[in-house]
């Protein structure tokens, strides 16, 4: 039985409850050692009875060099599930769990993850999934970021996640995921356990606690002598292992004696077990050191390693009878599991540096050849060893190709100390950095690359290692610091195509800096001699075409994004190479040419899986959306894409999206909405206070905001620095000028907006396109002279009919008719003023609608009330998403693998989206739509 653990049942039982209904739920427990964890998985399993189908494994903390250990255990039983999966999830679990050939490029660590999301509803199948993992803070980094990314998108499967991990570790950040921290056991219920009659015998089905559990306080310690009672209930605080553990350690201490208080309790439980260890035979502790060393458990091999340090299997009976170890599983795969982490541990740090080494040798003599005996052989060297070197390198080079780059780095650093020749050494350091920098591990990737750096005086080293260190300067947000380094490292003895690399990434990190940045690597990019059928030569070209015109510089005719796609893409140019281009497009108003090519790398990117660059992708395809007037597929592109930047931590692009959401909600004059996006996405100021990607949509979204609502004083204090500062040349910045002029005009000081006037109206002359000469017109017509107003409004209004950008032809419509009642001719302004009420309407433009609707009112027409909106409104963006793609007649398979949900999320959405709609059925969804 459980004491004092009531609170704690009752939320695991929630949970299981709401899995019975096809809900899904997770939960973190979070505690210090021995505060109960691993009883409340057990009494999980328990209280999930045949109803469940269970699933459980356990981190250990010598298997961070096992990319996908942790996972590769949980999901074993559902393997036979796979086929089930769209085939780019499929082989990206057959690639993580080593299942596939090797020689396919690793599998993105997204798309992992929603395998694992698309495993787990598959096993949930036929009856509710319970998942338990415990001592998640030990699970290697590739395993733990599949897991969190997958618990985060779980809806409707029936599945229950619970997760247990220490709270002192520190490596294992669950952020989003609802968490319940374990206190000690009250008064009450510690002496209860405390009173308990001793020795207990371990939980059914536990896999990883054996008799006597640490963390399962099944039983306590029977009778204690008074003075040792209150001795431990003082010390224990509370700690149901602690509880259990010290009554024998503290009875065997000297009379008298309290120093052992002082210490942690950690150090404290430790040094119990220790002093358990250190009675048993000298050879039973030999073989628990083999034991301890060996990270899987693997018996068979543990016993050959012991017997060859001169322990023999018979040395195994006096830590079983102790209660120190348990064996589980069939003959001939048995597994050794220790009673707690802390039995481990505590073996590990008693043995001296070179018996540790020694069991590290033998465990990798006794392992045949593979990753496990190769790092036990490195972890017991002490000299370098250049074949051992070249193992761990391969040992790497797998890791990689199956996605665990956190592993790889760890192989490659190792490697590096192993390697005798100073450069390769240096080599293996900068790939060690390379793949740290893959991980998200920012910090430890510099400190990597300084090191190489301090070993070597090659060029290209010294790039490479600047190139490691801008990018994690970037992802910092640190861009300056990232284009200084990028620029600086493209000295003219750099390859031409890595240059290229390197400064495609140096504007990036340009564009956020200032104008002065950004021209200076077109200059750099401009004197590059790029070979023929390099890949990079026609998106250079594309590039410095589509951008020196912005920066007032003369500048070569833009080729369309079809055509320099198509020539880079037959040069070798794969999917990612061409993300930017969507950019670049952007910047000189080719938002047509944005569209198609953003949605054709998206839908690309869906098809082979390549989810990670989707972000960026929908960011530019939300954009063109936005431009064009189709505001809720923009509301739903960015959605979508705003929570796969969440998911994968690309800070970047949830600073982005969630701006240009925040835009959106602008448009609708939805002030809550607008407000709490813009802090989300503005959260977390760089180094040096540099503001977040998505400082100018972020201002732009602020000010469209007050201008709807007829705050044109705030609207133009946000807009001024937004188009003269360091920020003018962004897309955002740029085609906010229109709203500025319309601001300034309105507060009497239209000259306040002149020069950035001038800038976008040679900007709008350098884009050739419609629709911006349109905006340029309505600019001047507000700006005056009065006299030329009219002409203006009427030329702007032509060029806007063919244009599809219903939101700013309303507005032109809606000036010209406030122009016209002023000048006191009400039946001309009338048609005017009802064709923008209409516009504003069926965008959902609220502030704007209201704003026609009392012009109208005021030239002697009854304004018609707003609409309901159309039936779609009502949905979600996610349903809205779904209802579409169920109306071609796509299954909820085929939507799932297409949004990367699982097939029963898909159902519940559009159970839900069916009584909004007034529909009762997929049939019907057609006809509506």
């Amino acid at each position: 039985m459980l004491y004092g653990r009531g609170a704690e049942q009752a939320a695991i039982g929630r949970l299981l409850d709401e899995a019975r209904g096809g809900r899904s739920g997770v939960l973190v427990l979070r505690g210090e050692p021995g505060i109960g964890k691993t009883a409340l998985l057990e009494h999980a399993a328990s209280a999930a009875g045949p109803d469940f189908r269970v699933i459980r494994a356990t981190g250990v903390e010598y298997e961070a060099e096992l990319p996908f250990a942790g996972l590769t255990l949980l999901l074993a039983p559902g393997l036979d599930r796979l086929p089930a999966l769209p085939g780019p999830q499929r082989r990206a679990l057959e690639g993580a769990f080593g299942l596939a050939e090797e020689s396919g490029p690793a599998a993105g660590r997204l798309l992992t993850g929603l395998a694992t999301l698309g495993l787990l509803a598959e096993m949930a199948a036929e009856k509710p999934l319970l998942c338990l993992l415990d001592d998640a803070q030990w699970l290697d980094g590739s395993s733990a970021e599949a897991l969190l990314l997958a618990a985060r998108r779980l809806q409707a499967e029936g599945v229950v996640l619970l997760l247990a991990a220490r709270d002192d570790e520190g490596a294992f950040p669950a952020a989003g995921l609802p968490e319940l921290r374990l206190a000690g056991l009250d008064e009450a219920a510690a002496a209860e356990l405390l009173a308990a009659p001793a020795g207990f015998a371990a939980p059914a089905g536990s896999a990883d606690r054996p008799a006597g559990s640490a963390d399962a306080p099944a039983g306590g310690a029977g009778r204690v002598p008074p003075d040792v009672r209150r001795r431990v209930l003082a010390e224990a605080r509370g700690n149901p292992l602690a509880l259990t553990e010290l009554p024998a350690a503290l009875a065997a201490e000297p009379a008298g004696s309290a120093g052992s208080g002082s210490l942690p309790l950690t150090s404290r439980l430790q040094l119990a077990f220790h002093g358990r260890v250190s009675g048993l035979p000298a050879a039973t502790q030999t073989l628990l050191l083999a034991a301890a060393a060996e990270e899987a458990g693997d018996l068979a091999a543990v016993l050959r390693a012991a017997t060859a340090l001169g322990a023999g299997p018979d040395a195994l009976a006096p830590a079983e009878q102790a209660g120190l170890v348990r064996i589980t599983g069939p003959e001939g795969a048995a597994v050794l599991a220790f009673r707690h982490p802390l039995v481990r541990a505590a073996i590990l740090h008693r043995a001296p540096l070179q018996q540790r080494s020694a069991a590290h040798r033998a465990l990798g003599e006794a392992l045949e050849d593979g990753d496990r005996r190769t790092w036990h052989l490195a972890l017991a060297a002490t000299a370098p060893d250049a074949a051992l070197a070249d193992a761990l390198e391969r040992t790497a080079e797998r890791a990689e190709a199956r996605g665990g780059h956190g592993a790889a780095s760890t192989a490659y650093e190792r490697a590096a100390r192993l390697t005798p020749d100073r450069d390769g050494a240096t080599r293996r350091l900068v790939l060690a950095a390379e793949a740290a920098t893959e991980e998200g591990r920012l910090e430890h990737a510099e400190a990597l690359a300084e090191r190489a750096g301090a070993r070597t005086d090659d060029p290209f080293a010294h790039a490479m290692i600047a190139h490691v260190r801008a990018t994690a300067h970037f992802w910092r947000g640190d861009h300056p610091a990232a284009y200084r380094l990028l620029l600086d490292a493209c000295t003219p003895g750099i390859e031409a195509s890595h240059a290229a690399r390197m400064l495609f990434q140096a504007f990036h990190a340009a564009w956020y800096v200032g104008e002065e940045p950004v021209g200076a690597v077109l200059d750099r990019l401009a004197d590059l001699r790029l070979p023929a059928g390099e890949p990079a030569a026609p998106l250079v070209r594309h590039l410095l075409a589509g951008t020196l015109p912005l920066l007032g510089r003369p500048a070569p005719p833009l080729p369309s994004a079809r055509e320099t796609a198509a020539e880079a893409r037959r040069a070798g140019a794969v999917p990612s190479d061409l993300v930017q281009l969507c950019g670049a497009t952007l910047i000189l108003g080719r938002d047509d040419e944005t569209y198609e090519l953003a949605a054709g790398l998206a839908t690309e990117a869906r098809a082979k899986g390549a989810v990670g660059m989707l972000p960026t992708v929908q960011f530019f395809l939300a954009e063109a959306e936005l431009f064009h007037g189709r505001h809720r597929d923009a509301e739903v592109t960015a959605t979508e894409a705003l929570a796969l930047a969440e998911d994968t931590g690309q800070r970047q692009w949830v600073s982005q999206l969630g701006s240009l959401l925040a835009y959106l909600a602008a448009v609708r004059g939805d002030a809550d909405s607008c407000a709490a996006l813009v802090r989300r996405a503005l959260a977390g100021a760089g180094p040096g206070g540099a503001p977040p990607a998505g400082e100018p949509w972020a201002q732009w979204a602020l000010a469209l905001l007050d201008l709807g609502r007829g705050r044109a004083g705030e609207a133009a204090d946000r807009l001024r620095p937004l188009t003269t500062g360091r920020h003018r040349h962004h897309v955002g910045a740029t085609r906010a000028v229109p709203d500025l002029v319309e601001a300034a005009v309105r507060l009497g000081t239209p000259e306040s907006a002149a020069e950035p006037y001038e800038r976008f109206a040679r900007w709008a002359a350098a884009t050739g396109q419609p629709w911006a000469h349109a905006l340029r017109l309505r600019c001047q017509a507000l700006l005056g002279p009065d006299e030329l107003a009219e002409s203006g409004y009427l030329a702007a209004l032509e060029l806007h009919r063919d244009s599809g950008r219903p939101f700013e032809q309303g507005r032109t419509a809606l000036l010209y008719g406030e122009w016209l009642r002023r000048e006191r001719r009400r039946t001309d302004a009338r048609p005017h003023l009802r064709a923008a009420l209409e516009a504003f309407d069926l965008l959902g433009a609220r502030p704007w609608a209201e704003r026609a609707r009392t012009e109208l009112t005021a030239t002697g027409t009854p304004a018609p009330a707003g609409p309901a909106g159309g039936p779609l409104a009502v949905l979600t963006p996610q349903e809205l998403q779904i209802v579409r793609l169920a109306a071609q007649g796509r299954s909820n398979r085929d939507i799932a693998a297409q949004l990367f949900l699982s097939p029963r999320t898909v159902g519940h959405h559009l159970y839900k989206a069916y009584p909004k709609l007034g529909v009762a059925s997929r049939g019907e969804l057609a006809g509506l739509l």
